[in-house]
């Protein structure tokens, strides 16, 4: 599994960099264009999921116990963090936003029947693995609702709910756009709160925060030890980032609003870590300094995490039914609803008992990269090697919403 995991990131690098070569000046325009803000709202809901809330806090200790795990001597417990969920990373989505914005009309790989149904399985995958994450982490946040065990009634109940309303948002994508909005703003407000409670109190001041954010800088140093697997833990989360990405990009690609393609990639690896550096930076310091989190601070960043879970599943459920043509006007909102929830709760079991893991999925999704590859190099070399605009219809009907603005 790492010989593959490694063999599809040296694929993807090199993928984004030929891409900036080829075609880097060139005007990306989705089948429904948004304004950039609107775009890297969307992105950044869609493409992150309860992990980035919830994971942090448990994890710092163990990059910092270098008994335990000595690769990661190389920098402090904070930059590990950033690296495993920011800026590079982020590359994985660029690359598939772009394939999916400009070559993909083209070339149609994932019209192909076989293919069509494979993507399709991944996301209803990931789908169940993103509220499967929500399940396993709610007793350490709010164990007030619970039993005292890790999977209580009431965190069924939750999760079930969860998966409810996201399927319920997904019916309309003028839900999709105005969740993903509200969730960024939301994000932004729990970092300024918790921004407060840690660097405007007696004991601190701003100066700590500056010292703190600093140590992201140990990331850019090593920005090479992040290329490649550095151990178990870090191969999962790059096959979890690996399973996010297809989708991830086939969803955003419609939203691209006029940027050329080195705007995008610039804009992915930029904004997105923005956020995630000063959320990140501000858990770590609660995390160094023993700040107690229980109660209100772990309530609304449970909260914050929901509604992540019900943004990302609402965009991935409403890309995996327009795929498959189980669409609301098609089958009924009732029937859309009910298939849909009972389809992903069963699946979010089956992560719970381990008959499913996400490195499964991210690994058939390289394979999907390189059958991709192959199928351009033999079938349709010459189309894409004429590309130098997004699609005309595309094309056409941003100019005309240009004219109207």
């Amino acid at each position: 599994m790492t010989t593959w995991l490694s063999a599809g990131l040296i694929f993807t690098f090199i993928a984004i960099a030929f891409v900036i070569y080829r075609w880097g000046n060139v005007r990306c325009v989705g089948v429904t264009p948004v304004r950039t803000f609107t775009f890297i709202a969307i992105l950044f809901t869609s493409g992150l999921d309860v992990g980035l809330i919830m994971f942090p806090l448990t994890e710092f200790a163990g990059y910092a116990d270098l008994a335990t795990s000595p690769e990661y001597a190389f920098t402090n417990p904070l930059a590990v963090e950033f690296g495993f969920w920011a800026f590079l990373i982020w590359g994985f989505y660029f690359l598939t936003c772009f394939y999916f914005c400009v070559i993909e009309p083209r070339v149609k790989f994932f019209e192909l029947p076989p293919i069509k149904l494979i993507n399709n399985i991944v996301i209803i995958g990931t789908c169940a693995f993103t509220a499967f994450l929500l399940l396993s982490n709610l007793n350490w946040y709010l164990p007030e609702i619970g039993d005292g065990s890790k999977y209580s009634t009431s965190f069924y109940l939750v999760v079930f709910g969860v998966i409810a309303c996201a399927v319920y948002s997904s019916t309309s994508i003028r839900y999709v756009r105005l969740l993903s909005l509200a969730t960024t703003w939301l994000f932004l407000g729990l970092i300024a709160i918790m921004w407060s409670g840690a660097f405007l109190s007696e004991n601190s001041s701003i100066g700590e925060f500056a010292t703190t954010i600093a140590l992201i800088g140990g990331y850019f140093g090593n920005i090479h030890e992040f290329l490649l697997p550095m151990n178990d833990y870090h191969e999962f989360y790059l096959y979890w980032w690996f399973a996010w990405s297809i989708m991830i990009g086939q969803f955003t690609a419609r939203f691209v609003g006029g940027l050329r393609t080195y705007q995008v990639l610039l804009a992915m690896l930029v904004f997105p870590s923005i956020p995630i550096g000063i959320w990140f930076t501000v858990l770590y310091y609660y995390s160094a300094n023993s700040i107690d989190t229980t109660g209100f601070y772990n309530i609304i960043m449970a909260v914050v995490g929901i509604t992540f879970v019900i943004n990302s599943l609402d965009s991935l459920i409403r890309l995996y039914t327009d795929n498959l043509n189980i669409t609301v006007a098609r089958v009924g909102k009732l029937k859309y609803f009910l298939g849909n929830l009972v389809v992903l709760s069963l699946l979010t079991l089956l992560f719970k008992y381990e008959f499913l893991q996400i490195q499964w999925v991210g690994a058939v999704v390289i394979g999907l990269f390189f059958s991709c590859f192959a199928y351009i190099l033999i079938a349709k070399f010459k189309e894409v090697s004429a590309i130098d605009c997004s699609p005309e219809e595309n094309e056409i009907d941003f100019k005309k919403i240009e004219l109207a603005n």
